[in-house]
């Protein structure tokens, strides 16, 4: 059994590295519509090739019943390709034949998302446009067809104790990616490794000595991996993160818990 432990200025990086590469673009967190033709003769001539393409990021009357990017609370299909964000995470990738693909859903200035790994031959636009006929509300999301249960399950590398970290991260980043507003969960955490001096804390359990990202790996093969986060929206709690994962594969079980709370003055 071996427990490797991880600076927390290398899990920020880390972090920020797969923040920066799950962007949606501002067409699709908040997209704009035509609504008369009036409208699409006041829009400036376009003065280069990437001017042109963001005139298609508009709904018009044209293509009111394609699934474009609105905030009237339909699914559509987001144009960002989550699977680029391995092109540089060291020791983990997506299984040959497997592809990553986002929905979201807008209502004003809120949003959610769901993301799927889907097989590669069943990834087309139009396959993915078929999904969104039985999805509804915010908790009525797409299915596309051959999509695994859980993203994670199309993910393989060499099973370092880095790997797991870095999965761990991947995961609570696509579930949070499009999420806007009020339903912002993750963005919401900072990762943390020790407790902050400046607030008493009321704790569920003794406190933990150490608060850094460790990853243990057990004799059968099994990882566990511990972090613990800081919730800065209210209630502002000390969260715990363990996930569990099996001898093989990087689907993970795991527990996202508040073990501390701040001691309110008197």
């Amino acid at each position: 059994m071996s427990i490797q432990t991880f600076p927390l200025a290398t899990v920020k990086k880390i972090r920020q590295y797969i923040k920066n590469m799950l962007v949606v673009p501002d067409s699709e967190n908040y997209p704009k519509g035509w609504v008369s033709f009036e409208e699409v003769d006041d829009l400036p001539e376009p003065e280069s090739l990437d001017q042109l393409g963001d005139l298609f990021k508009f709904s018009s009357p044209l293509d009111a019943q394609m699934p474009a990017p609105n905030t009237a609370g339909s699914w559509f299909i987001s144009t960002v390709n989550p699977g680029s964000v391995f092109s540089k995470l060291p020791g983990l990738k997506l299984k040959s034949g497997w592809r990553l693909v986002s929905y979201l859903y807008r209502q004003q200035d809120n949003g959610v998302g769901i993301t799927w790994a889907v097989p590669e031959d069943l990834s087309t636009t139009a396959e993915l446009e078929n999904a969104l006929a039985d999805s509804s509300d915010e908790i009525t999301p797409p299915h596309p067809t051959g999509a695994l249960p859980d993203f994670m399950e199309a993910l393989e590398g060499d099973r370092s104790p880095r790997s797991f970290m870095i999965a761990s991260l991947l995961r609570r980043e696509l579930e949070e990616f499009g999420r806007l507003g009020k339903h912002c969960r993750w963005s919401n955490h900072w990762l943390i490794n020790e407790i902050l001096a400046q607030v008493k804390w009321q704790w569920k359990t003794s406190a933990p000595k150490d608060l850094s990202t460790k990853v243990q790996v057990l004799p059968d093969g099994k990882v566990a991996v511990e972090f613990f986060t800081l919730q800065v929206t209210k209630p502002v709690v000390i969260c715990r993160h363990l996930e569990r994962y099996p001898a093989s594969g990087y689907n993970a079980k795991y527990v996202d818990r508040p073990v501390a709370i701040p001691v309110r003055k008197t």
